[in-house]
């Protein structure tokens, strides 16, 4: 079995007032260090982690010299014209409106969409466990976004949710556990073992829990 813990980055300033943060390359807020340096994760056997400044600076705090390994599809999604804004900037925008109105299934403008985000996710989340079943590896870390954390956790996990109540606070996420030999069948699903939702324990998940 490969167990996988997938981390949401730690918080920017942007995440702080609320805003779309995805393409935005910004790093971490000096809150969310200091609050990712009292959180602690086992140290995996192999790293990955998206190109983004926030989750290379997260990675480099929860787990201090140990390899990155970078996965250009683990990256946010990108929000287009939503990008660095949040919901009161937002007010009054009619393309928000109408996102908001289809309860967020349409294409983010100028962005993309929920299905090629989620399309991208999938194959660099495929990439992590490609390489991890190729080094037979026992456990591995995959420190990436929020977004990046939902789509994969609708698609494989053994609780079936919708994908907004996959959400994780900065700095949570969850340990899953996948058969190595299933996967290469095509048997993808994964088990749900733990959620680090608040950034402060580790809870067992005995029943479905809201983030």
């Amino acid at each position: 079995m490969i167990k996988l813990y997938l981390i949401r980055h730690g918080q920017t300033p942007g995440n702080k007032l609320s805003r779309y943060i995805g393409t935005t390359d910004e790093p971490l807020s000096d809150e969310g260090r200091e609050f990712l340096k009292k959180i602690s994760y086992p140290m995996p056997e192999e790293l990955f982690v998206s190109p983004l400044l926030r989750c290379v600076e997260t990675a480099e705090i929860l787990f201090p010299g140990k390899q990155l390994h970078i996965i250009e599809e683990l990256s946010e999604c990108d929000f287009g014209e939503f990008e660095n804004k949040n919901y009161k900037e937002l007010a009054g925008n009619e393309n928000y409106q109408k996102w908001i109105d289809s309860n967020g299934t349409m294409p983010f403008p100028g962005g993309e969409s929920r299905e090629g985000f989620k399309y991208r996710s999938l194959t660099g989340f495929q990439k992590a466990v490609t390489q991890c079943i190729r080094k037979n590896v026992d456990t591995a870390a995959l420190v990436i976004h929020g977004g990046t954390i939902m789509n994969i956790m609708e698609e494989y996990a053994d609780r079936h949710r919708p994908f907004y109540e996959w959400h994780v606070k900065n700095g949570g996420g969850y340990l899953v556990e996948l058969d190595p030999d299933l996967w290469q069948k095509e048997r993808r699903e994964f088990t749900v073992c733990e959620a680090y939702m608040e950034g402060l324990s580790l809870i067992h998940i005995s029943e479905p829990t809201r983030p």
